[in-house]
């Protein structure tokens, strides 16, 4: 039974904004894990949307409660609300209903914003309004005063390291990859090499935040016995991929063993002693030569005949060169120009969009294929929506998307197709990690309205535990607001950045939780999507030039970091501000 009933409505308003307030964290962060790895094409929207929501719930429910005691009890000094209680239930419950606001704001227009920034800013308003500006901990006070890695502090220094380092992780990853994979004589053989290892060192970044940042569980592992443990898994998983997921790689992509189906990968081993493989009735094959196009001069081409100017348009393109013409025997013509060779057309593992939802159904709303129909688009609507080619249109955030495109190289695309696979496991990571993180932007505030409604006593600095329930109502609106509107946000922080491939996505992701990974184990609630522009700009220069970033993309991004903070602490300071100070029935002086 709550203490205190006569503030049913508070709870009540605060559980409605933390619900919106975790939506708008799945709308507007989803795209920080899976933007790249659909965009890429590692993944279908819907593979991503279902990823996702198992990751994120699990990271949400399983390691979050750890950042939403630092959101709820660091920021402003709860000690000065001793003797009311409950002024600093009103507090939380103004903080996250600004955040929410302002999120909701962020995500309709389509701007990727820092949800850490939002309830931040929400936090810090409100108690500037009810307690002064010294109320903040700005810098951490006890023992040890003036330190830099507690208060409010913490976080500015989070914002400005957090893009760096994920740029610097993400590039040196890349790197790594271009020149020991992609540029080398054999890319795909290279991969061979290197994809394993990458997948060990995924495996031992997941269970070294399991076991570093710990949660609703306890682990009875001795600090000297950790690095062992993370060290094993990692190992372990990459002798896994070794027996099951490579074989099953070496016949699909170098044997191009078209009977092969995902479901055959835990056969490991024994698909290595498959016979030959027989010819694929279903195969295309091209009779036209070759023509070598640089990306650059495909775009003039295009854009040339696009205005219908035929000269430009053809001299954009290059002198087309025949295939096998050196080692033709038998196809001279009768000038001695070498005939067109037959060949089979270069595999494509990209598979087009397809709609969910068909057209709407004639016949009076009330028909029961009509309401059918809108039971499924309330559903389906925000996963059915075709976000590669979203991306790739003209708009004010992003301007001209294929420009930027032309000025990036293209890689082998088998090889780009094994870092596909590896992809995938780097968002799963990312996402985990996302819901563990950034599940404390909504939950933190709401958990000390709870608490104080339900025992009417402040919340304890270090030993106030985030309910499971609240854990899974926050995870539960998170995953909503994925399904919902993730695609809004996804479709800006995917190729609208810088070109997108799995190679690239992978290295982008793997920087990114690596440094998300390490700010929680520093308590630092980072802004996720600082560390994924960080490594997606990182990434974007390792192409040698800085025209293949977007950087009328990247200015919107941070101008949107730089007001979200002001913008929700004005919010929620208002609303402070104007509740307590009001006047009421009976109110003398």
């Amino acid at each position: 039974m709550a203490v205190l009933h006569q503030f049913d409505y508070l709870f009540a308003i605060g559980t409605i904004f933390a619900g919106l307030d975790a939506w708008n964290i799945g709308a507007n962060d989803v795209a920080n894990s899976w933007a790249t790895s659909v965009a890429s094409q590692s993944v279908t929207y819907l593979q991503a949307m279902v990823l996702a929501s198992v990751m994120e719930f699990a990271g949400s429910v399983g390691v979050g409660a750890r950042v939403a005691d630092t959101i709820r009890t660091k920021i402003v000094d709860t000690a000065l609300f001793k003797d009311d209680p409950a002024l600093l239930m009103l507090g939380m419950v103004c903080a996250v209903t600004a955040s929410s606001i302002y999120l909701t704001m962020a995500t309709k227009i389509g701007l990727p914003v820092s949800t850490t920034h939002s309830i931040m800013g929400g936090v810090i308003g409100m108690g500037v309004a009810a307690v002064g500006a010294d109320g903040v901990q700005w810098v951490g006070k006890g023992p040890g005063t003036g330190a830099i890695n507690s208060g409010v502090v913490q976080v500015f220094l989070a914002w400005i390291i957090a893009p760096g380092l994920s740029a610097i992780f993400a590039s040196i990853i890349f790197l790594i990859t271009k020149y020991g994979v992609m540029l080398r004589k054999n890319p795909v053989w290279k991969a061979f090499i290197y994809v394993p290892v990458y997948f060990g060192l995924a495996a031992a970044l997941l269970t070294m935040l399991l076991l570093w940042k710990g949660g609703n569980y306890e682990v009875k592992l001795t600090d000297s016995q950790l690095p062992g443990v993370i060290v094993a898994v990692g190992v372990g998983f990459a002798l896994l991929m070794c027996v099951t997921l490579m074989p099953w790689l070496y016949r699909v992509v170098m044997l191009d063993d078209w009977q092969l189906r995902w479901y055959h990968i835990p056969l490991g081993l024994l698909l290595l002693r498959r016979g030959p493989v027989p010819e694929n009735p279903d195969d295309e094959y091209e009779d036209e030569p070759v023509q070598e196009i640089s990306p650059k001069d495909e775009l003039a081409a295009t854009k040339a005949a696009q205005r219908g100017d035929v000269e430009i348009s053809a001299a954009g393109a290059l002198p087309e060169k025949t295939v096998g013409a050196a080692d033709s025997t038998d196809g001279a013509s009768g000038n001695g120009a070498a005939a067109p060779v037959r060949r089979k057309k270069p595999s494509d593992f990209r598979k087009p969009h397809k709609k969910l939802l068909k057209g709407r159904p004639e016949g009076k709303w009330y028909s029961l294929p009509v309401v059918w129909y809108g039971i499924k688009w309330a559903f389906l609507h925000g996963i059915d929506q075709d976000v590669v080619n979203l991306a790739g249109q003209k708009s004010a955030l992003a301007g001209d998307v294929e420009e930027i495109h032309a000025h990036a190289a293209r890689y082998d695309n088998k090889a780009e197709y094994m870092y596909s696979f590896l992809q995938v496991m780097t968002a799963a990571t990312a996402s985990f990690t996302h819901g563990a993180n950034d599940i404390a932007n909504a939950i933190g505030p709401y958990a000390t309205v709870f608490e104080i409604w339900n025992s009417g006593v402040l919340p304890e600095s270090n030993k106030a535990a985030v309910p499971t329930w609240i854990l899974c109502f926050g995870a539960a609106m998170l995953v909503l607001g994925i399904w919902t509107y993730g695609y809004n946000i996804m479709r800006n922080l995917g190729n609208r950045l810088t070109l997108q491939s799995p190679s690239r996505g992978f290295s982008m992701e793997l920087g990114s939780a690596i440094t998300v990974i390490l700010a929680t184990r520093l308590k630092l609630p980072v802004s996720t999507t600082q560390c994924i522009t960080g490594a997606t700009v990182g990434v974007g220069l390792c192409s040698g030039t800085w025209r293949t970033v977007n950087w009328r993309m990247v200015g919107w991004i941070y101008f949107g970091w730089f007001i979200t903070l002001p913008v929700a602490g004005i919010i929620s300071g208002c609303l402070m501000g104007i509740i307590i100070n009001a006047p009421r029935w009976g109110y003398s002086g």
